[in-house]
């Protein structure tokens, strides 16, 4: 049987460009899609066929995260890889002198910190059955308290920081089970998370993603390295 992984976020962007790359690699891939309008999955899902099985998934909706679950216990009976990649970005702009929206902030928590908890503890079962037992999660250096540098953003920053904690917590207790997990800086990837298509940034979600797929496939379970880059350099927390 072939080694099985769980993105969520695949819709677009980097978590696409996880799909294409595990894909590639011959693994039977469970993507997880919120943004049905989307329609790349669907085209993917035409060259893989079988391999490709697309999960309908709101990450903030324990009923949607459940059903996702289900659905990979029926169809492997087991997880090799999980990969939380859905996350949402809101306006940056908010700062001690002007104006804060505490309800997007409640959002950002929800769905950055909240969502890969709520994964995470559905599909963890399958995980332990699995081959690789990686858990992965996409972070970002903006979650990092050593190195943190911004005047503003606090939801998103603070979402992430709650998310790297989690992390920290979560090897502690499934280290026993042989589960590494990990969080991954994934760069400056030039995606959708801002809404619009972000041309700034410095990397191709393809080349971020490939990199990721290295680190997680040699990622050493008793490393003590958990916070890198899709490059393998470890991040401070």
């Amino acid at each position: 049987m072939k080694s099985t992984i769980y993105i969520t976020g695949a819709d677009r962007g980097l978590g696409l460009a996880l799909a294409k790359v595990f894909l590639e690699a011959n693994f039977k891939v469970f993507a997880g899609r919120y943004l049905e309008n989307w329609l790349e999955l669907g085209e993917l899902q035409k060259l893989y066929g079988e391999d490709l099985e697309i999960l309908t998934l709101d990450v903030t909706d324990q009923q949607s995260v459940d059903a996702a679950a289900n659905v990979i216990e029926e169809r492997a009976g087991k997880l090799d890889i999980l990969i939380n990649n859905a996350a949402i970005y809101k306006d940056r702009s908010e700062d001690l002198f002007g104006e804060f929206n505490y309800e997007d902030m409640l959002k950002l928590y929800d769905t950055n910190a909240l969502g890969p908890l709520r994964v995470s503890k559905s599909v963890v079962p399958l995980l332990r059955k699995g081959t690789h037992k990686i858990l992965a999660n996409i972070s970002s250096e903006a979650g990092s308290i050593a190195d943190s540098w911004r005047k503003k953003e606090y939801g998103y920053c603070m979402s992430k920081a709650a998310l790297n904690m989690q992390l920290t917590i979560m090897q502690n207790q499934v280290d026993e089970d042989g589960i590494k997990v990990l969080a991954f800086h994934p760069g400056y990837v030039k995606t959708y998370i801002f809404g619009e298509f972000n041309q700034d940034a410095t990397l191709d979600a393809i080349e971020s993603a490939t990199g990721i797929k290295e680190q997680i496939l040699k990622s050493p379970m008793h490393s003590d390295h958990m916070f890198i880059d899709f490059k393998g350099n470890k991040m401070n927390w």
